[in-house]
């Protein structure tokens, strides 16, 4: 293969170096591109721009492929835990039991939200988006932790950053949610997993224990979550970290990305949809046969990846998840019932088979999700929880590096060229 890419224009050639990553996928670097041929490259969306050389995430959606540092997503789900995972993608390595005790600990060191924060979540209407909720409680965390808002941070600091991240994330949820049904907050359990202590902080009823099989579960969709290469989310978090703004900025940014319904909204679209079927006799098979016409504009939501054109690995093991939970919390529910139909039918039927068009993670955890009871509006708030590590390791990957640069895309300009200004009593 050649080391350099040749490109011809006007009749003058040009030559950029080629990129190779571990894995084999390959970019072209045209870093120079502007200054040496004064010419930008135009990629609406950004889906063919690498944005920068990681060693956090690899992903190959032909191939079904996801891996955390090295680690396959199957091997992590079926080994590891959340808050270790976390670890690992931040620091680069599994942690050795001292440096997980270490991350727990401090994690448990913000088990309170601070008074000013919690009169400031008061003041939400109940009926309030929680995504609008705990983005703005982000975004209000320099007032309340401007010890973290230096730009350079030190290891320990950093260290204990991420764990009050996670640790605020699920304090502000489970009081703000607990808050909209008139009860009373729940305090941390430094005894918990991190997925027992968040269920136990929404549900909490006395004499009732959480169910360890359903926090295993809940546990690995949080793992499966944790990052997803440079998304959507990610990329807004990098791109206004860039500007050296402090890390709660950048990730409040991440969430007001990820509320999209194109992006962590897809999950809340799949319980939507399913409400429809349901209002509708439950007649799911009818709606398999509207998505199979072209001519219908119904399209069944949690099926096919953008990314994945094979399947999703993340969606063969949240539906062992799924089951669990479905299992052990004995759940009856109509909308449960149509979701498992359409499931099964999507499954064995040949024109989503040949298609590929298998039930997406999106599709499971939003199934997961109405099974723990959890409402469809705070769907996508379980997502930023689970992304928080990949968040914050996207971040840091960035600030630690001395290269990097504020990001300032180009355009090619295609508006008026010139006019003149009239008066306004001439107009």
């Amino acid at each position: 293969m050649a080391d350099t890419a040749k490109l011809e224009i006007g009749g003058k050639k040009f030559e950029f170096p080629i990129v190779e990553g571990t894995e084999g996928d390959l970019g072209i670097d045209i870093t120079s591109l502007r200054a040496t041929t004064g010419y930008i490259t135009l990629d609406e969306g950004y889906k063919n721009t690498g944005s920068c050389q990681s060693d956090i995430t690899y992903l190959d959606g032909e191939k079904g492929i996801l891996k955390y540092r090295g680690f396959s997503i199957e091997d992590l789900a079926e080994n590891s835990r959340f808050v270790e995972t976390a670890f690992l993608l931040i620091n680069g390595n599994l942690p050795t039991k001292d440096q997980l005790d270490r991350f727990k600990t401090n994690m448990n060191s913000f088990t309170d939200i601070p008074i000013g924060l919690k009169s400031i979540l008061d003041q939400f209407p109940v009926s309030a988006h929680p995504m609008c909720v705990i983005s703005t409680a982000f975004s209000t965390m320099p007032a309340f932790y401007p010890e973290f808002c230096k730009e350079e941070l030190a290891q320990e600091e950093q260290e204990r950053l991420i764990a009050l991240l996670m640790a605020q994330a699920k304090n502000i949820s489970s009081y703000f949610y607990r808050r909209t049904k008139g009860q009373d907050p729940v305090r941390s359990k430094e005894v918990m997993s991190y997925a027992g202590d968040f269920l136990n902080m929404m549900f909490h009823k006395t004499g009732v224990d959480v169910n360890e099989d359903v926090a295993s579960a809940l546990d690995t969709l949080l793992l499966l979550h944790a990052d997803h290469e440079q998304n959507c989310s990610t990329a807004s978090v990098k791109m206004v970290g860039s500007s050296k703004t402090n890390v709660f900025t950048a990730i409040s940014a991440g969430m007001g990305a990820l509320w999209g319904k194109l992006h962590g909204g897809a999950n809340q679209a799949v319980l939507e949809m399913l409400e429809t079927i349901q209002q509708d006799d439950s007649d799911y098979k009818k709606y398999i046969a509207k998505a199979k016409d072209k001519n219908d504009p119904f399209r069944l939501m949690g099926f096919g990846h953008r990314v994945y054109k094979n399947f999703d690995p993340r969606a063969k093991i949240i539906k062992k998840a799924c089951d669990t939970i479905l299992d052990k919390l004995g759940v009856e529910d109509p909308l449960l019932d149509i979701a498992q139909g359409l499931s099964e039918e999507a499954l064995s039927d040949p024109y989503f088979v040949e298609r590929n068009l298998y039930p997406n993670v999106d599709f499971y955890s939003g199934i997961i999700y109405r099974a723990l009871g959890i409402p469809t509006d705070m769907f996508t708030v379980m997502f930023v929880i689970g992304r928080l590590p990949g968040w914050f390791a996207q971040w840091k990957e960035m600030t630690d590096n001395p290269s990097s640069k504020i990001c300032r895309p180009r355009q090619v300009y295609t508006g008026e060229v010139s006019r003149n200004y009239s008066p306004l009593s001439s107009r």
